[in-house]
């Protein structure tokens, strides 16, 4: 028997799980996912829980319940891999031999990366939303909250779902206006990027919002440190922007496994190839999600459009045949704006979000890059849609995991 062993139980990891269980059966293979947490977490669901959209009940669930039949389940911390040898060493001691290993151990934030953020304000005036914990103490500081200056802010890229920052300023936006206290509250945008986005078209219709919302954007903003005593964020040139609430999205990294193992980058992403999603450095290793350092958005879409072309990847892998060099990027994100709008955004490595239809060339009924209810339904859909359908390893219908050129205006 041969083993194929999943890194990480979370998003890309159990889709793969569903995938592969469906054209590697027993006896011949042996699928295993090892993971150390509990708990399945519904991460865009961390956006909504400090606005009090979604209760902890609505994005949480066990990992259990998304692991296939037939499918091994290792519940252990992974100390390190020795991909020379085809090992991976648990911290309780055992040591576990593949044939074919999928590293999906996804990315997390270290806000320690960075001087005072987590300093005497953390959790009290200091905040992030990209871990449950932070967004549930975020939820409780805002519930209360009475106004002043509200800043959200980018550490540096990349980060997962690049949009979600943007989304949180909307969000807030319309949150404090329903609250009747939208005048106390001045909302800043802060950026690494020169503009409020990766692509310039998305760039421009989102700066509009920004405009529209009176949300100030500080773009090409490096930050230093974070001043606990003064309330500040500061840049590398000495620019100052004062806070009452900062909002941050700390540096993201890969999983420190990847460290101890000899195989990430400088933020612990694992070099891959862009176009198979197989591991620069061993055949017989393959990426996907947010571990890998490919140049596209680390977002659940694009681990969905990932795992299926993956899947087939795999499987000319394990029958020896070449590898087709077919992902291209795709990334389809809705973008929440407030007050019950969304844009939604489709694009790849070579193409950025334009104008158009989606997912019918010239009938829709979602529309690309304008604001609408259509969308922000489209958004509030995909919680459902993540639960019985990506994480069961479902085909979306009229949704290619390649990005589709018909019904979008290029210019």
């Amino acid at each position: 028997m041969k083993n194929l062993i999943i890194l990480g139980g979370g998003t890309a990891g159990t889709m793969m799980a569903n995938h592969l269980n469906h054209h590697l059966k027993n006896p011949d293979w042996l699928i295993t996912i090892i993971d150390e947490k509990e708990e399945h977490h519904y991460q865009p669901g961390y956006l909504f829980l400090p606005f009090d959209i979604y209760t902890p009940e609505d994005i949480i669930k066990t990992i259990d319940e998304f692991i296939p039949k037939g499918v091994n389940l290792i519940r252990q911390k992974i100390d390190s891999i020795d991909a020379n040898r085809n090992m991976v060493m648990l911290q309780n001691g055992a040591v576990m031999p593949y044939d074919v290993l999928i590293v999906a151990t996804g990315a997390k934030i270290a806000p320690e990366e960075t001087e005072g953020m987590q300093g005497s304000e953390w959790q009290k005036s200091v905040f992030d939303f990209y871990s449950f914990e932070g967004s549930l103490a975020l939820r409780n500081k805002l519930r209360d909250w009475e106004g002043g200056k509200l800043v959200v802010h980018i550490t540096e890229m990349p980060i997962k779902c690049p949009v979600a920052p943007l989304e949180f300023a909307f969000l807030a936006d319309s949150f404090f206006k329903h609250k009747h206290m939208r005048d106390k509250v001045e909302i800043t945008y802060v950026t690494p990027l020169s503009g409020a986005f990766t692509k310039p078209k998305a760039t421009e219709a989102l700066e509009h919002l920004l405009e529209e919302k009176h949300i100030k954007i500080e773009s090409d903003f490096a930050i230093e440190r974070v001043d606990n005593e003064t309330k500040e964020i500061i840049d590398y040139g000495g620019r100052t922007i004062p806070f009452d609430i900062l909002v941050t999205v700390p540096t993201n990294k890969g999983d420190a496994l990847m460290e101890r193992s000899g195989l990430g980058d400088d933020l612990n992403y694992v070099p891959t190839n862009k176009a198979t999603l197989q591991s620069v450095a061993h055949q017989n290793i393959f990426v996907l999600g947010d571990a890998s350092n490919i140049p596209a958005s680390k977002a659940g879409s694009v681990a969905h459009f990932e795992a299926e072309i993956l899947t087939e990847n795999i499987l000319n892998f394990v029958h020896g045949l070449p590898l087709k060099e077919e992902f291209d990027g795709h990334a389809n994100c809705f973008i929440e704006t407030g007050n019950g709008k969304a844009l939604l955004i489709d694009f790849n490595y070579t193409h950025e979000p334009v104008e158009g239809t989606f997912p019918f060339p010239g009938l829709g009924p979602l529309r690309l890059l304008k604001e609408s209810r259509m969308n922000h339904m489209g958004k509030l859909a995909f919680r459902w849609i993540y639960w019985n359908v990506l994480l069961k390893g479902t085909h979306i219908p009229f949704v290619s995991a390649t990005m589709s050129e018909s019904g979008k205006h290029y210019q």
